[in-house]
């Protein structure tokens, strides 16, 4: 079909629609209004009555194209999920090591197929168990690593040649990584072989979840020295996951969303480019986290639009010719920030819905909440019906058969457009300002997601925005009652015990005298940090001593705080 062609039948659908509601809708409409006057997506964008050929007549269908071909809208590969399903990767962390280990045994009993932790917030912040400001944190809200042989205990009777390991930090994503390796290292693996991420994204951290220690700057150079370090040594794992989750619970619109996430990843592509590394030879392992939101076609729209302006940046600005360095490949969770301690089972529904439209959108893998998280971290029960919530998607509804089901909707094909030309409005905005670095600095996304976050809140306080339990169908009677998972007091006090057992036995000197090699390495900018924390955590380094030895050279960052 021509242009011609095309304007011929865009013309004759629109003269219908008019017909159509001038007579159908209007004469319905005045037997029956409609809910409301306007209608919104998740993101504040209208949506409307129905979607025709004439909202995706401009689309060619090159853009849209096929699973596994640039510009990889309706998926990263040609079959997805007849090939295999996603990866079913509950996350788990909390008490000790061997705690979180017995937990990760639970889970692969049950069919988890990937595993992913959680760190306490000593471990994210860089502060030893022992150290004052981690008095009531060690072990709460995440597992807690101090040394070597805490990482070594995590992952205890598993095979990491065998199994996906994901590791959720930010901040001492690289002390982490460094300790992974060494555990690889002391059983024999091939680093070549290990499979999995550490999410090692610090720059969301400074515009959403606010969990940071050194300053921007030399913070983005230990994330090129990590991607640099693996593109040598480790041929199948991901030295980063860059988050657009975070973003999105902060409170952001699926739009900043998707857009912030990639302007961030710009600055890493040109930090690492710019230090000498050939863009495909480490594109193909970056790797993305984003969040399935409650607006399910939006959330699938935004999933598709996120990989079509990927692989448009990485090729025709980052002048990438591998196909895999075009190919946006994502982790994904159910939206944390939906879940409501009011009639707590209400969750269970919502996690699935989620879910599925994660599925919809093509995620590589999965992780899907526990009913009980807006409480504590999930229990037992609650992971393994979050887990089977997984299993019955994949295996009862028939939705893997076909890959892009919903693609080729005309309100899905419309909502996509719209999506993606609002990330490249983003970006653009952005780029006027010097660049994402700048952006940060100027507190621009931040400003930005605070107005949207704060536009929700008054529309849930208002009952504008429905939350099923909590501002409409409220239940007068008594609370739905369920069990919830109870911290170990003990796990605390264990944990520190061991650190300072692991101190006692360790070689004093030699850890002295490679931290002190790590604080000067760190004065010149062209040394990869990564070789000096692997030694580092080798010799019987705490988290805690590493990070200081950095401190002392990079300093603090302190917020500029956003109103």
């Amino acid at each position: 079909m021509n242009d011609k062609d095309d304007s011929a039948v865009r013309a004759r659908i629109e003269l219908e629609i008019a017909d159509w509601e001038q007579n159908e809708v209007a004469a319905f409409l005045a037997r029956q209004p409609e809910r409301s006057e306007r209608f919104l997506s998740g993101s504040r964008h209208d949506v409307k009555r129905v979607y025709t050929p004439a909202d995706v007549a401009d689309e060619p269908f090159d853009r849209i194209g096929l699973p596994g071909r640039f510009p990889f809208t309706r998926g990263p590969y040609p079959t997805m999920y007849r090939g295999r399903p996603w990866t079913m990767r509950q996350i788990a962390g909390f008490g000790t090591p061997a705690e979180t280990n017995d937990r990760f045994q639970y889970l692969i009993a049950q069919g988890q197929t990937g595993i992913s932790v959680d760190f306490d917030m000593p471990t994210l912040m860089g502060y030893d168990s022992d150290h004052p400001m981690s008095v009531g944190e060690v072990g709460r809200e995440g597992v807690a690593v101090d040394v070597l042989d805490d990482m070594d205990a995590l992952f205890a009777g598993i095979d990491l040649e065998q199994i996906s390991v994901s590791m959720t930090i930010n901040p001492t994503a690289w002390i982490l990584l460094a300790m992974y390796i060494a555990v690889a290292k002391r059983r024999g693996y091939d680093l070549n072989k290990l499979s999995g991420t550490v999410q090692n994204d610090i720059l969301k951290e400074y515009v959403a979840q606010k969990e940071w220690i050194f300053p921007i700057r030399p913070s983005l150079r230990i994330v090129r020295d990590s991607i640099e370090y693996c593109s040598r040594t480790m041929a199948r794992y991901n030295p980063i996951n860059i988050s657009g989750y975070h973003i999105s619970e902060a409170g952001s619109s699926a739009v900043q969303e998707v857009a912030f996430t990639m302007a961030i990843t710009k600055a890493y592509v040109e930090e690492v480019v710019s230090s000498g590394v050939d863009i495909d030879d480490f594109a193909p392992r970056l790797s993305f986290f984003f969040v399935a939101q409650a607006d399910f076609l939006e959330e699938v729209a935004k999933f598709r639009a996120v990989r079509r302006a990927y692989a448009t940046m990485m090729r025709d600005h980052f002048g990438a010719k591998k196909p895999e360095s075009m190919r946006l490949r994502f982790h994904c969770q159910t939206a944390a920030a939906t879940l409501t301690k009011p009639q707590p089972y209400n969750n269970i529904v919502r996690t699935a819905l989620q879910a599925l439209s994660a599925v919809l959108g093509g995620a590589q893998s999965l992780h899907t909440n526990g009913l009980d998280e807006a409480y504590t971290i999930p229990s037992e029960f609650a992971m393994k019906l979050a887990l089977r919530t997984q299993q019955i998607i994949s295996e009862e509804t028939s939705v893997t058969n076909t890959v892009d089901p919903l693609g080729g909707s005309y309100a899905v094909e419309a909502m996509t457009d719209q999506i993606e030309k609002g990330i490249w409005e983003y970006l653009d905005r952005i780029d006027r300002m010097g660049g994402t670095i700048a952006a940060i600095e100027q507190n621009f996304m931040q400003r930005e997601i605070a107005d949207f976050a704060y536009d929700q809140a008054l529309r849930k306080a208002s009952g504008e925005r429905v939350v099923v339990g909590v501002n409409r169908n409220i239940d007068a009677g008594e609370e739905q009652k369920i069990e919830v998972h109870k911290a170990n007091p003990d796990s605390a006090r264990r944990k520190i015990e061991q650190l300072c057992l692991a101190k006692e036995r360790r070689d004093s000197d030699r850890v002295e005298k490679v931290l002190s090699e790590l604080g000067q390495a760190a004065l010149d900018e062209r040394i990869n940090l990564m070789p000096l924390t692997v030694e580092a955590v080798e010799a019987g380094a705490t988290m805690g001593e590493i990070v200081g030895a950095l401190q002392n050279v990079f300093g603090r960052y302190v917020e500029t705080p956003v109103f």
